[in-house]
């Protein structure tokens, strides 16, 4: 059974809502490091404000690029990257060229994964990549999962959270079967409870992504602590 601190280390706290207040981004930074939580999840324009709220806390700041769409050129989405990094983000999470996935065209995913994970490196980060697999068949979700496994981003994730659908088990363990150890995965969107977050650890989620942590480490005290 695993612990609340490494549950809580799992989970990304998330806020990307185009409204988010800076009294908002203050409480969630406030949150994730009261509670333990790996890191907060924000757009790329708060992170030099969320990078002095933790700036005493062991909690990531998680910037989200080409997000939630993943429609601007890889040269848009490597600047995003490194604008983050000069920001102070620990982490990047960033929306793959969907459309070009759907056509077929395998040689654009690796070209971007690679521009944007060697931007990451470079910035000393950890890089996730995100799918969108709502929008995709199982045999494109391999076909980015291969290109990963290759490349060795930090993370493949399921979700933005902004699509037609979230995280699914199926779909984690699948992921995890293609990535094998060279990749981890994330999981996110749609994971709102103790039973669903644990069930897509097992699955191989490394990483959760959510705005429900707070309820989920909660509902875990209820239950085992």
């Amino acid at each position: 059974m695993i612990g609340i601190k490494e549950l809580a280390n799992q989970i990304d706290h998330t806020l990307l809502r185009a409204d988010a207040t800076e009294k908002e981004l203050r409480q969630l930074c406030q949150e994730a490091d009261r509670y333990g939580f790996k890191m907060v999840a924000i757009n790329s324009f708060p992170v030099k404000q969320c990078r002095e709220f933790l700036q005493d806390s062991s909690v990531h700041v998680g910037a989200a690029i080409g997000f939630p769409l993943g429609q601007t050129t890889i040269a848009t989405k490597v600047f995003e990257v490194q604008d983050a990094i000069k920001n102070g983000a620990d982490e990047i999470d960033y929306v793959i060229n969907i459309g070009k996935l759907k056509a077929g065209d395998n040689e654009y995913i690796n070209e971007e994964m690679s521009a944007i994970v060697k931007a990451a490196r470079a910035g000393g980060i950890l890089s996730k990549v995100i799918l969108e697999n709502c929008y995709l068949t199982d045999e494109e979700k391999v076909t980015v999962c291969e290109i990963a496994r290759a490349i060795k981003p930090d993370f493949v994730k399921t979700s933005t959270g902004f699509g037609t659908g979230g995280a699914t088990l199926a779909d984690v363990a699948l992921m995890k079967k293609v990535v094998g150890e060279e990749v981890k995965v994330k999981a996110a969107g749609g994971i709102r409870d103790l039973t669903t977050a644990l069930a897509m650890i097992e699955a191989g989620a490394e990483r959760l992504g959510t705005s429900s942590g707070i309820q989920i480490i909660e509902e875990y005290k209820e239950r085992f602590v």
